[in-house]
């Protein structure tokens, strides 16, 4: 079994597809294809279950993978260990929960490329648990996240602070009223979500309507027009109550705070670039 093999089997797992991992290996399809079937042929068992909605590990496959993650993970760290310099260089891949990555990430993101233009520097959205995941995974170097985060395999640094704020349509006032209306919010995994769902069943609401969306935007959207009202940093919906198409209303003291931390595996060996991104959010606390 070649290391080689591994990531294309790697890929595929995670892209679900032949097509996908060839497009990201930026492999022929065909190579693909027959690496898969050699590798199976060579373990005796079949890795994935093929369908015309894409390819799904077994049990085997899902055994398999496991393996192939940390040791593809202790095979890059080997090439890390060797490369360590004060000129970092190579992948950089970051997480962000999307306020964080609109408001804040851009500066912080600049002056970092600025020192260091030889990191090959990538940006993934998403909610909090997702990351955490992919970071668990070693899909991520790291990643911004709303805290705290209760994970024996994860490190911490306090990133930034957020104020949570309840918004509704201009001109709307009265805080119970306002929680009578539709609740939009981002998928199930939000941090922010869980702390405005607490708040909600600390007011007496037991019962309170859920619309789910994808965006930040279409959530400010949907707010200023009266589909209904939303929980979300104060600061991703600052330049929004500016124009004056939302109004920003205080929550309680016990539920405003939100921390966003920077995580990391603690078992990892930081790379340069890792190593410096992680001093230059430590010097702008």
């Amino acid at each position: 079994m070649e290391s080689g093999d591994l990531r294309i089997f790697q890929a595929v797992a995670r892209e679900g597809s032949i097509t996908k991992a060839a497009q990201m290996l930026n492999y022929v399809q065909s190579n693909v294809t027959t690496r898969i079937q050699y590798l199976e042929a060579q373990l005796k068992t079949p890795l994935f279950r093929r369908s015309n909605r894409g390819m799904t590990l077994t049990l085997a496959g899902e055994n398999l993978l496991g393996y192939a993650d940390k040791i593809l993970t202790l095979m890059d760290e080997a090439v890390k260990t060797t490369q360590y310099s004060d000129h970092p260089a190579g992948p950089l891949r970051i997480g962000s929960i999307e306020a964080t990555a609109v408001i804040h990430l851009t500066p912080l993101l600049a002056e970092y490329q600025s020192r260091y233009p030889d990191v090959n520097l990538s940006l993934t959205t998403g909610v909090t648990h997702a990351l955490l995941q992919k970071v668990l995974d070693y899909e991520l170097d790291g990643a911004f996240v709303y805290g705290p985060v209760d994970e024996p395999d994860i490190e911490h640094i306090a990133a930034f602070e957020e104020e949570l704020v309840l918004i509704s349509e201009p001109g709307q006032n009265g805080m119970y009223e306002l929680l009578m209306k539709p609740m939009l919010f981002f998928d199930v995994g939000c941090t922010h979500r869980a702390k405005a769902e607490s708040f909600l069943r600390g007011t007496g609401l037991t019962t309170y309507q859920i619309m789910e969306f994808g965006t930040l935007a279409v959530i400010l959207d949907g707010v200023s027009s009266g589909l209904g009202v939303s929980m979300l940093p104060q600061s991703s919906i600052a330049k929004a109550e500016e124009q004056g198409i939302i109004t920003s209303h205080r929550l309680p003291e016990e539920y405003r705070d939100l921390q966003v931390w920077f995580v990391h595996r603690h078992d990892t060996i930081y790379s340069s670039a890792l190593t410096r991104l992680i001093q230059l959010v430590e010097t702008r606390q």
